[in-house]
């Protein structure tokens, strides 16, 4: 999933977090679960990470800024943990923020302790997705993100039964996704989009890793075969694979829930736990903190937020 690109990468540390601006279309479901948030928050101080120009309220890229490629993305990352004097992480992230953290995670071995990634990219596209995603890229550029172009960009995030259809009304979710693409800068979601487009294979690099990986992956997701190539190629001591059923790409935003015991036993292995239960249900409200999503907001938190500058390669 191009579009839905952003990541977190989350250390261990005092129960708070910090948003970066665009965080929305990829976890506001998860996040605002209270029993996920309680899990994630309890542990980790967490960073919601956008390529350039994906913040709300972001102005178009200047034309002669060079779009970057996949590795300097991978290398922004290293920038902001250097921002923040971060060391070793937990990563999270969808789609093609899966990728881009994936490769991160190859060239920064000593920096990821871990790595939760949901319907993740991992091999170059193919002959037809190239060419496919070439005639996307110019409807985007002449039209931005309205009609067609908005609809192929929703089937790649979600479920047939959730964009809706005359069986089906469309859900929530998908209005509110729609809504947020309309704020975006159509400029800014080619830039990201070509650079996706013009990735390389990662198959070689993933036998090298050795941090543990969850990979989450919808049955009906576009990237179901991505996530089954990459759970082969890694190193199954340190690999499992949650397929959730009747899903698509999205499953942060659609099946939330159905992520909570695979996160919570991938986090024990580390140590980590969530706060005391009432109950054994895994829907059950946790105790002594049970998060409303008004919580999470950065004003409620006390944290304004800027966006940070990081470095652009320019040839000269």
């Amino acid at each position: 999933m191009w579009f839905c690109n952003s990541c977190c990468v989350w250390r261990r540390g005092q129960a708070c977090a910090c948003y970066l601006p665009g965080y929305l279309s990829c976890f506001q479901g998860l996040f605002f679960c209270p029993e996920a948030a309680s899990l994630l928050l309890h542990n980790f101080c967490i960073y919601h990470i956008n390529p350039q120009g994906h913040e709300l309220g972001a102005a178009p890229i200047p034309c002669d800024v060079p779009v970057l490629s996949v590795d300097d993305l991978a290398d922004q990352v290293a920038d902001v943990l250097d921002f923040f004097s971060l060391g070793s992480v937990m990563c999270l992230g969808v789609t093609a923020g899966a990728y881009v953290l994936t490769l991160f995670a190859t060239k920064y071995r000593e920096r990821v302790i871990g790595l939760m990634l949901v319907s993740p990219l991992c091999k170059a596209p193919s002959w037809s997705e190239w060419l496919y995603n070439k005639l996307l890229l110019n409807l985007l550029y002449y039209y931005g993100t309205r009609g067609l172009v908005k609809e192929c960009l929703l089937q790649r995030y979600f479920n047939k039964k959730v964009r809706g259809d005359a069986q089906y009304p469309e859900s929530d979710i998908v209005q509110a996704c729609k809504n947020l693409l309309d704020e975006k800068q159509g400029e800014n979601i080619w830039r990201f989009l070509q650079s996706i487009n013009e990735r390389h294979d990662l198959t070689d690099s993933l036998r090298k890793l050795q941090c543990r990986t969850l990979i989450f992956v919808g049955e009906n997701s576009e990237f179901h075969e991505d996530a089954i190539h990459m759970t082969a190629k890694l190193d199954r001591r340190y690999c499992a694979l949650v397929e959730v059923q009747d899903c698509g790409s999205l499953v942060t935003e659609e099946q939330p829930y159905a992520m909570l015991m695979p996160m919570e036993y991938f986090l024990m292995g580390y140590g980590l736990y969530r706060p005391y239960q009432l109950s054994g249900s895994p829907r059950s409200p946790l105790s002594p903190c049970c998060i409303s999503p008004e919580l999470l907001s950065p004003e409620s938190m006390g944290v304004k937020l800027k966006p940070i500058k990081t470095r652009v390669a320019v040839d000269f």
